[in-house]
């Protein structure tokens, strides 16, 4: 009795067996692979499609939140616009506030004006009193004169009365030769009274210091010749 068999029909029948199992074995294989393209194919798909979705979903929102910005953007430059008209409204001197003063003072103009006015003449006659008195003439030859040299030229005014008054009391050649020196005195003062009123203010206040100082003289001369004493 031998120890192997050799039988050559099962040896036959092995190496078909083997043959089937490869057979089948590349067979599975190549459907795996079949359908491994096939899922691959389908996955891209799928993705592909996911894609395309989210990226129409995010064109969808950006435009979305465009729109809204857009909105938002637009309500605050008109806010911004609105509160920057506002505060120029507020301003004293802005269009709006400017046809509101009009308006009000078309108004009251009626009432305000007269006792306005009334009160400036008021105010005016006070102040040249008081310019009068302490220049030592009259508020109303002061009246009579305007400019920086008003109460020199009302001075000079009333002076030239005192020196008239001179030639009426005395007729003598010594007192008309007095009156004749001090009208030509007070003549040049009043040529210098209208040149001081185009100079500089620092040149005209020496100019009038000179003036006055000159005038002061004059007054005391005049003043002795009408027998007042200072």
């Amino acid at each position: 009795m031998a120890l192997f068999s050799s039988d050559p029909k099962t040896r036959a029948q092995r190496k078909a067996e083997a043959k089937a199992l490869k057979a089948k074995a590349r067979m599975e294989a190549k459907l795996e692979a079949k359908r491994h393209r096939k899922s691959e194919r389908a996955r891209r798909r799928d993705e592909r499609k996911f894609r395309a979705k989210e990226l129409k979903d995010q064109r969808k929102t950006a435009k979305v939140a465009g729109k809204a910005q857009s909105k938002a953007a637009k309500a605050d430059a008109k806010a911004t616009a609105a509160k920057a008209k506002a505060a120029s409204d507020a301003k004293p001197f802005s269009p709006v506030s400017v046809r509101r003063y009009l308006t009000v003072a078309r108004l009251v103009a009626p009432v305000v004006v007269p006792i306005a006015y009334r009160g400036a003449v008021a105010a005016r006659g006070q102040i040249t009193n008081l310019q009068a008195r302490r220049a030592g003439v009259a508020p109303e030859v002061l009246r009579q004169f305007s400019g920086h040299g008003a109460t020199l030229s009302a001075r000079l005014s009333t002076t030239r009365a005192a020196v008239a008054r001179v030639a009426g009391k005395d007729s003598s050649a010594d007192a008309q030769e007095f009156v004749t020196a001090m009208t030509g005195r007070l003549d040049n003062l009043s040529v210098a009274v209208d040149a001081a009123e185009a100079m500089p203010p620092a040149q005209r206040r020496a100019a009038h210091q000179s003036i006055e100082s000159e005038l002061a003289a004059i007054d005391a001369d005049v003043l002795a010749r009408l027998g007042v004493r200072a």
